[in-house]
């Protein structure tokens, strides 16, 4: 019996978008993963950054919250800046973008390539630090006309995980005791407390709906051929008063007036509007069960109703009344672009875009509502723009000659950016008054301008000798406006090699298809997120008794310059048996320097950071991708890939400071991390440790003898303390996980398909604020508590060994101040999509393919973690970027679980 393998040409022959063009797979010297978009179908989420989770080794993804239209944020091969940018580099179209893929409809995307080691990301310098994700949208195909069409529609459901809330006999049973259950002065206390249990969470909570709708058609011939897609995308929260929609079209066009000319004009745009009811997802944990919303005839109380247990609390449903916020997004996007072939292996390409953005937010407060109750009522009206023009001017060229191969480009880039904002709000009307030309007082007029630019020159050249050898070179000179005059420009590089052993001819292993070798070096930069860090600034307004003045609010460094991370990567790729087994494994050290950061300084002059280049960071990490197709036959055809992502961060340096003893020395730096009614966690800066690691004072238990809480003193005698001020703070692990990665497995039975994707994260850890609120031994009487998760237990009477101290009314142990008791892993295992298809054969009628599904996303989640969510969301920090969090606030909108049924429909 003979078997023979052949090689799987198509793939090796895969053609990949990559920085400024487009690359033959086996060509590539660099570190990227592409996604098509059939393995982006099986997510519903109107962000595109959501799309991305568990796809790739070394990106992770945080996801934002469950509430509708939140996006997620990435990072690819782990944080290399401080107080930089930290989110990777969108492009799509070919165009700069930012830091985001902003409105864009996840059913126009092509592909999407993830470019991650300076082989791929330097040619986009200063831009390329975090890594660069280039998104490829569909292009008109010259055939007839086809037109496709999708719907979705489903519901969602808040996933709580495992934060269970008590019932009103659980929280009265736990009062009861309390060491010093006769303490208790609610005036109402008494056992029928045990029969009053209103749900909170179930009256402000309901099914979500959630509707998706496309169409696009296109079609054309050699000359003229077009593209052209309408979206609307509708969820209602399953949160009460919060809602989503987008609409979004586009339009694409390729024209050839002559043989070697091209013009791709294309225009597009998206309506995003946001409603919001403004009201606190806290509080749907935190009122008592025992207090009722309504009254003996089913109207709502007021505020601070004398009828409940808490009279001090408010009623959100009594707000949720009149309060509300509308949010209002435009975008538009257009592009006039043209190619010109000016000899068989010289090409000149022309991109040019200009983009606006309008976002308008309306909030109205009533007089009658908690929170603008002191001053008559709130209106505030907010109105932000944006336009971004970006022009690339590229000369390429690609010469063949013999077994040599080398295309490259020279390149000249121009980015810049103007933004105008203005914030208004008045307090003092009439209710049901909308319009601030009602409101008696007005409170704040405020608005600014800002502009910045960057310009560009690149060179890029790639050589192959016989398909064999490959090598790659490219460098870019950057100016950015936010940098001093001397300081201003930026040298960016490059080289790569690569070796594809499999073309060798002494190679005889016919069945291995592709064995390749990468090697990389070179460097890519990051500005800061302030545009203006070079100059001094001041705040100009009537903050002094009414009058108008100037007042200090930066302090400049003319000689702050450029954040450079440079990346060396050891690669291989292989696959095997007529592609049925791939492989990509990649190692990687990332060295920062110059690294960007706000350094606090004493407040005398109103001022209390300065931006400074204070020190060096490194990463090192491995990634690995491993696919397969186990069943591929007639019938059949099962496949599985798997991918895994392991980084590990380090602070190698960091700015001296200022001793006792008058000495410049390097020391660390103990920053906040968030925010919480019982005290705020924190992390430290410290040489030789991640970025990201926790500070805190270290958990010692519960003393069995009287159940008071215990902490390590930490002072190296290796003491526990009951008193918390005697406790001091140390190193406690870090919020980024050791390892993380995903994977899926896809099932073809004739028209059937089964498809299942699974995300996990290994070794991290997470702050779980809201124990600090209701896990807290009986400090706060004002809100509810969490039930105990299974395992732990309660200190009841002497001798008990116990996970939690003993409860009393108005606790002043300080057991919920912070410390590690509140940290815990965010190891997980979820269940991201699963996916159920039948595709009908109807060719006989003009339909080309009909396919219906179902899918559930979010379907379930394996952890320990006592909180809602232990994956690591994003949020925006305290400079209002948007970033990955390392804890879980009590007013987080939980994530959702959702249900879809669809169709696609092409003819």
């Amino acid at each position: 019996m003979n078997i023979t393998l052949e090689e799987d040409t198509k793939t090796l022959d895969e053609v990949v978008v990559v920085g400024y063009g487009t690359q033959r797979k086996e060509s590539l010297t660099g570190a990227m993963q592409s996604i098509k978009s059939d393995k982006l179908q099986n997510v519903t989420s109107p962000s595109v950054e959501n799309l991305l989770n568990s796809k790739a080794p070394g990106v992770y993804v945080a996801p934002g919250s469950g509430q509708p239209g939140s996006s997620g944020a990435v990072v690819i091969r782990g944080k290399t800046t401080l107080n930089g940018i930290t989110d990777p580099l969108w492009v799509i179209d070919g165009v700069i973008v930012g830091n985001s893929a902003g409105q864009l409809n996840p059913a126009d995307i092509e592909s999407m390539t993830i470019l991650k080691d300076a082989a791929s990301t330097a040619i986009y310098g200063s831009q390329g630090a975090n890594g660069v994700i280039v998104v490829t949208t569909k292009n008109p195909r010259a055939e007839k006309m086809t037109i496709n069409a999708s719907a979705k529609m489903g519901f969602s459901r808040l996933d709580n995980g495992n934060l269970k809330m008590m019932n009103g006999a659980e929280l009265y049973d736990y009062y009861a005791s309390y060491q010093n259950a006769n303490e208790i002065s609610f005036s109402r206390w008494n056992p029928d407390l045990r029969n009053s249990n209103f749900d909170w969470w179930n009256l402000a909570t309901q099914s979500g709906y959630i509707q998706d709708y496309n169409v696009s058609m296109q079609g054309g011939g050699e000359k003229l051929r077009s593209y052209l897609s309408l979206g609307y995308y509708d969820e209602d929260g399953a949160v009460k008063g919060y809602n989503y929609s987008r609409y979004n079209f586009r339009f694409k066009t390729t024209y050839k007036p002559l043989e070697r000319i091209t013009v791709k004009p294309s225009i597009n745009g998206a309506r995003r509007d946001i409603d919001d009811r403004q009201y606190s997802v806290t509080a749907m944990y935190s009122m008592l069960p025992w207090d009722s919303p309504y009254d003996e005839k089913g109207n709502l109380v007021p505020h601070r109703y004398s009828g409940w247990v808490n009279s001090q609390q408010t009623n959100y449903l009594y707000d949720l009344q009149w309060n509300h916020s509308e949010s209002r997004q435009y975008e538009f996007s257009g592009n006039l672009d043209f190619d010109v072939k000016i000899t068989d292996w010289l090409t000149f390409s022309s991109v040019n875009n200009y983009r606006y953005t309008n976002l308008s937010t309306h909030g109205y407060s009533d007089p009658r509502s908690s929170n603008a109750q002191n001053v008559g009522g709130r209106i505030t009206e907010w109105r932000q723009d944006w336009t971004r023009r970006y022009t690339n001017q590229i000369l390429r060229f690609n010469k063949v000659f013999e077994k040599h191969s080398v295309n490259g480009l020279l390149a000249y880039e121009f980015n810049d950016y103007l933004q105008n904002f203005v914030d208004v709000y008045g307090t003092g009307f009439v209710p049901g008054f909308e319009v601030l030309q009602v409101t008696a007082k007005p409170e704040r007029a405020k608005g600014y301008t800002t502009e910045w630019a960057v310009q560009s020159y690149l060179f890029n050249a790639n050589y192959a000798y016989d398909n064999r050898y490959l090598a790659q070179f490219s460098f870019r000179r950057d100016g950015a406006s936010n940098f001093g005059d001397d300081v201003k420009y930026g040298n960016f590089f490059s080289i790569s090699a690569g070796w594809n052993i499999h073309r060798e001819r002494w190679f005889k292993a016919d069945w291995v298809d592709n064995l390749k070798l990468r090697l990389s070096y070179g460097t890519v930069g990051n500005r800061p997120y302030d545009l203006y860090p070079q100059y001094d600034l001041y705040a100009v307004g009537a903050s002094y008794n009414g009058v108008p003045g100037a007042l200090i609010s930066q302090i400049g460094n003319p000689g702050l310059t450029w954040e450079k991370t440079f990346t060396t990567g050891v690669g291989v790729d292989a696959s095997f048996f007529a592609d049925r087994l791939r492989l990509a494994l990649d190692f990687y050290i990332k060295k920062t320097d110059n690294i960007l950061y706000k350094v606090p300084i004493t407040g005398l002059t109103g001022v209390t950071s300065v931006w400074r280049n204070i020190g060096k960071m490194e990463n090192k990490g491995i990634e690995l991708a491993i696919g397969g197709d186990i069943i591929r036959n007639k019938d059949w055809v099962w496949s599985m890939d798997v991918n895994m992502g392991y980084n590990k961060n380090k602070l190698k340096d960091l700015y001296r400071q200022l001793n006792t003893a008058g000495e410049y020395v390097v020391q660390p730096v103990i920053i906040n991390d968030g925010t919480s009614i019982a005290g705020t966690a924190q992390r430290v800066l410290e040489v030789g440790e991640p970025v990201d690691t926790y500070y805190l004072v270290e958990w010692a238990g519960v003393n069995p003898d009287n159940g008071a809480p215990m902490w390590y003193k930490n002072d190296g005698s290796g003491e526990k303390t009951s008193k918390y001020a005697e406790a001091k703070q140390t190193k406690c692990g870090t919020s980024s996980p050791d390892l993380f990665g995903g994977f899926s497995t896809s099932l073809t039975w004739k028209n059937f398909d089964l498809n299942a994707v699974f995300g996990y994260s290994i070794g991290g850890q997470i702050y779980n604020y809201s124990r600090q609120e209701y896990d807290a031994d009986g400090t706060y009487s004002d809100r509810n508590q969490m039930k105990l998760k299974k395992g732990w237990s309660r200190w009841q009477k002497e001798g008990d060994v116990a996970t939690h101290p003993v409860a009393k009314y108005n606790n002043q142990d300080k057991g919920n101040s912070p410390s590690s008791r509140y940290l815990e892993s965010n190891d997980f295992l979820k269940m991201r999509s699963l996916t159920l298809g039948y595709n009908f054969k109807l060719q006989q009628y003009g339909i080309q393919n009909l396919r219906f599904f179902f899918t559930g996303e979010n379907l379930f989640t394996i952890s320990g973690y006592s909180g809602v969510d232990p994956e690591l969301a994003a949020g925006y920090d305290a400079e209002g970027k948007l970033s990955v969090m390392g804890t879980a606030l009590p007013s987080v909108y939980p994530s959702t679980r959702k249900y879809m049924f669809g169709l696609n429909l092409t003819f």
